[in-house]
């Protein structure tokens, strides 16, 4: 699965608001073994939300998570731009979410309130703890959520535990070469497709370094990589470190 996330929010861009999704995302994915494919803060434009949703629709094997613009304000816009561009219908009374406004607010629903249970058309519902209004989301691949962290980030997790049931966290091996990672490219251009590669240069005073990172689902190819990274740098007399030292600063004499 191609995780997208896209946060709608004028107020984010202009800093008026702060982030709090990428992080909560990227954490809640590595928890089960997964990792973000893109991600796009973006403005509440209405052409520039299609584009984006357009873009994510395009892949098939994305999964969406779209924070803010559900509300019943002029700005909210995403209900709306979803349904044109994941069901091609427009936005239709959703009869559980009126019911759950409803009981939430009773007349004070009204007139204004009640619009945010026009959802797209065979929208499934995800639970709002604060206030029980509900995001929603389209063929159980397309989630949308508030703004709000509080409301928003215990629908991702229910979102999350029903697309990953018995989901596992990536097994992750981490070094610190002390030497420039040209030096270790030729070991680099072996590791297979399962495994995946991070190479981050850093410098110690005037000395290159590279911090090396292996990580997959399965343990037993995570492991057989590394050891043969370590054999690799032996071999090579090249000095490293277990973990990520890039920012320690006794390492850049360790090999002196």
């Amino acid at each position: 699965m191609h995780f997208y996330q896209v946060i709608i929010g004028t107020e984010i861009l202009n800093r008026r608001r702060k982030d709090r999704h990428f992080d909560f995302l990227t954490e809640e994915l590595l928890r089960r073994g997964e990792t973000l494919y893109a991600s796009f803060v973006i403005e509440d434009d209405k052409p520039l939300i299609e584009k984006v949703f357009q873009l994510v629709k395009s892949d098939p094997e994305s999964v969406l998570f779209s924070f803010g613009g559900i509300g019943s304000t002029p700005d909210d816009l995403t209900r709306e731009i979803a349904a044109k561009v994941f069901t091609g219908a427009p936005l239709k009374l959703h009869g559980e979410a009126k019911r759950r406004i409803l009981q939430q607010f009773g007349e004070e629903a009204y007139p204004h309130r009640i619009h945010m249970a026009e959802l797209p058309q065979n929208a499934g519902l995800l639970d709002n703890p604060v206030n029980n209004v509900p995001g929603f989301s389209i063929d159980n691949r397309f989630f949308f959520t508030p703004g709000f962290p509080s409301m928003a980030h215990p629908m991702v997790r229910e979102a999350l535990d029903r697309l990953l049931p018995h989901a596992r966290p990536l097994v992750r091996r981490t070094f610190t070469a002390l030497r420039s990672e040209n030096d270790l490219i030729e070991m680099m251009q072996k590791v297979p497709g399962n495994v995946s590669l991070s190479s981050l240069p850093a410098f110690c005073g005037d000395k290159r370094i590279a911090v090396i990172s292996l990580s997959g689902k399965e343990e037993e190819s995570v492991e057989k990589w590394y050891k043969a990274f370590i054999d690799f740098m032996k071999e090579r007399n090249i000095p490293w470190v277990e973990g990520d030292r890039h920012d320690d600063p006794d390492l850049c004499h360790a090999d002196d």
